[in-house]
């Protein structure tokens, strides 16, 4: 499966991303994945290469490129409980200085350059996202709904923006959320602010997951939560992108 290393124009200048896509054929339904606040990494590859093998193009954004290359913090290769409190003392900067406004930016940015692409089927795309960048993909879907035709997010925080920020969403929508992350108090009232807002969605607490459980690479992974992460990521695309 073909990985490219690209370029972004954005507001704020070039962004580094990657692609990947397959290796067959000419064009392909394409799907914006934004990281989790780790960033880009060799778990962030295999998962695009994994989406990409079942007929996608997938374009993944380095999401802090204003502070350099990925990967732009110094990450060991495994994250444990140990080093999760020197990681995030560099993360959370970061996470403060990408504000909404500048979050909008790149996503009109990074939609204009995956819809472009020569790989690219013409059409409506997927976002979905991991930790902080469910949040990115959630404003990026309500931001461009006459664009984005799929949204899924796992363990992030979907619902910082309050509920009128769903109002502009138009795509189906997946939202998985760890059991650590959400109680179900707090999930019936995600929901319901998801109904209130007319989005058609599935939105449920994998069972006995913490915060991060599909990165293969830390030690909140849980092997039964990333498959019940592509038993539904890959539905959703079928159903939104298939045929394209």
């Amino acid at each position: 499966m073909p990985i490219t290393t690209l370029r972004v124009p954005t507001a704020d200048g070039q962004a580094d991303a990657f692609a990947a896509f397959p290796d067959h054929g000419e064009r392909f339904p394409g799907v914006l994945m934004y990281a989790d606040g780790f960033g880009i990494r060799p778990v962030l590859h295999a998962l695009a290469r994994e989406l990409a093998g079942h007929g996608y193009y997938v374009l993944v954004p380095n999401l802090f490129h204003r502070h350099g290359p990925a990967p732009v913090l110094d990450l060991p290769e495994y994250i444990d409980a140990e080093a999760r409190s020197a990681v995030f003392a560099q993360l959370m900067p970061l996470i403060e200085a990408h504000t909404v406004e500048r979050a909008l930016s790149d996503a009109e940015a990074y939609l204009a350059f995956l819809t472009t692409r020569p790989e690219v089927a013409a059409g409506p795309v997927a976002v979905t996202g991991y930790c902080i960048g469910g949040l990115l993909a959630t404003r990026t879907a309500a931001a461009h709904p006459d664009r984005v035709a799929a949204l899924a997010a796992f363990h992030g925080p979907v619902g910082a923006d309050g509920p009128a920020a769903f109002a502009g969403i138009t795509a189906q929508v997946h939202f998985g959320h760890a059991a650590s992350d959400l109680t179900p108090d707090a999930l019936a009232e995600l929901n319901q602010a998801l109904d209130a807002a007319g989005v058609d969605h599935t939105s449920e607490i994998y069972p006995d997951t913490v915060h991060g459980f599909t990165m293969s690479d830390t030690d909140t992974f849980d092997p039964a939560g990333l498959q019940r992460h592509w038993d539904h990521l890959l539905p959703l695309l079928d159903r939104t992108l298939a045929g394209r």
